[in-house]
């Protein structure tokens, strides 16, 4: 892994990725030995009802497999793949920002039409690395606020956030109350951090966390972060951290706050 990735990665990060392995490791000991025990037990009540289980997870895996075959099918014959032939512009970005992440390739980057809805996300397809943007965030945004925002989706991919052997490993880990969101809303603070690094522009960064909230093109130029910061001291306390403790991204105001300079 790139040492990059190791100086951007938020601390808190490490400190949940660690603890949601411990539970996984331990939870997943206990489902095995569950099964081996209703299995050896003599009833056979018990080990219908585990086989049954058993089956309705099977059942879930072939589902998630034949899923993703067929968003990879939609995503080919739907959506706009990027390459040096279509809109070499940004396909420059993504090729230069894996380079530099250390990625041995870069991820098969579409744009889409999303009907005027702001997103862009990383998915791993069939073991292929993807990356997802919509084309209202790309058509509301500068290029280095989507240079930002791809930045942050090559984060995914290159701090390993879509390992799909170490996330089975952390399945069982989603029991644990908070637990998962906390390590999600860390997650999401490296992949800032490092879409600033790539971005190389702290003011694009930040107002490019802010659009997310404003969604406005016309404004786009006038967006003041500083003042959108400072909505963070209006959040009440307790229902501030009622509504985010459940969540898987931290709130924009604290996105914002987090972002450093990374320009030399």
């Amino acid at each position: 892994m790139s040492s990059v990735i190791s100086k951007l990665r938020n601390g808190k990060e490490k400190a949940y990725c660690r603890a949601a392995i411990i539970c996984g490791v331990v939870l997943w000991g206990l489902i095995a030995w569950g099964v081996w025990a209703a299995f050896t037990s003599g009833k056979p009540a018990i080990a219908g009802l585990v086989a049954t289980y058993l089956f309705y997870g099977a059942c879930i895996a072939v589902f998630y497999l034949v899923s993703s075959a067929a968003y990879r099918a939609t995503a080919f014959g739907n959506m706009v793949l990027l390459s040096p032939n279509q809109f070499p512009e940004l396909h420059a970005m993504v090729v230069a920002g894996s380079q530099e992440l250390g990625l041995s390739e870069p991820p098969k980057t579409f744009l889409y039409n999303s009907n005027g809805l702001f997103n862009a996300f990383a998915r791993r397809l069939m073991g292929g690395r993807y990356v997802f943007l919509t084309s209202a965030l790309v058509e509301a945004n500068s290029d280095d606020q989507v240079r930002f925002v791809i930045g942050h989706e090559l984060g995914h991919h290159a701090a390993g956030h879509l390992n799909p052997w170490l996330n089975f490993l952390k399945l069982p880990a989603h029991v644990v109350p908070f637990l998962m969101s906390a390590y999600s809303r860390s997650r999401e603070y490296s992949c800032d951090s490092i879409g600033s690094y790539l971005a190389k522009d702290f003011n694009a960064s930040r107002s490019s966390l802010q659009m997310l909230g404003c969604g406005c093109r016309r404004l786009n130029g006038s967006m003041n972060c500083e003042a959108f910061v400072a909505q963070e001291t209006m959040v009440p306390p307790i229902f501030g951290f009622l509504t985010e403790i459940f969540r898987s991204h931290p709130r924009l105001t604290r996105r914002i706050a987090a972002i450093k300079n990374h320009q030399t």
